[in-house]
């Protein structure tokens, strides 16, 4: 994307940064269902609509702040979908699979923008006006969306990662560690002001970037 300038960018990343951040939350409410919680659903947030997870700091001013100053990757979130756990048989196990989902839609959505990448390369020259911003955009969708799986399986409450560790640690423990979450956005900004959490996302993401450009035919 090192051809766009800083406000084409952003153009070209507003679309796949709302879904990726809509579906996510979706995902979560979608699976809590499945396992037997319809909090989601009765409150209206089980749906593909970006205006029902539309966090205002979350999902528009700190992405784009994020890819003003270039730090390399992109990261947000909705207005969190709610999930009862006591609906669940196996609460702990349930909650991990639940938080599971959202990056999992995220490694999905990056393979639907690499397709879309690879129909803006077959159009080509043929149309350049149409190809151009498919290509574009499945680039940025791809970034976001990666960004967005492997940030949320840090395991840093209340990030994805750590309803995953929980199921594997003992109720005392667990519970400990899960006092971490009010200080977890805080944790975020350092880690993110030192570059920590660049060194710590690098390697995974440039892995995972290679994988899906190949996807793109890219």
């Amino acid at each position: 994307m090192t051809e766009l300038s800083t406000v084409q960018q952003i153009i070209v990343g507003i679309l796949p940064m709302i879904f990726a951040i809509t579906v996510h939350e979706a995902a979560h409410g979608w699976v809590a269902k499945k396992y037997g919680d319809p909090t989601a659903d009765q409150l209206g947030r089980l749906t593909l609509n970006p205006i029902k997870h539309i966090d205002l700091l979350g999902t528009v001013i700190l992405p784009g702040l994020l890819l003003i100053l270039k730090t390399g990757f992109v990261f947000g979130w909705a207005k969190p979908v709610p999930v009862n756990t006591r609906n669940f048989k196996k609460p702990i196990s349930d909650m991990a699979v639940v938080a599971l989902a959202g990056p999992v839609s995220n490694l999905l959505m990056a393979v639907f923008w690499a397709l879309i990448s690879r129909i803006g390369l077959m159009i080509g020259d043929s149309a350049e006006s149409i190809a151009m911003p498919l290509i574009y955009t499945g680039l940025a969708g791809i970034s976001i969306n990666l960004s967005l799986a492997l940030l949320n399986l840090i395991p840093i409450p209340p990030l994805d990662g750590s309803r995953i560790v929980t199921a594997w640690l003992p109720p005392r423990l667990a519970w400990q560690y899960n006092q971490l979450e009010r200080y977890g956005f805080i944790i975020l900004l350092i880690l993110l002001y030192t570059n920590i959490l660049s060194a710590v996302l690098k390697y995974p993401m440039l892995f995972a970037q290679e994988l899906f450009l190949s996807i793109a035919g890219l």
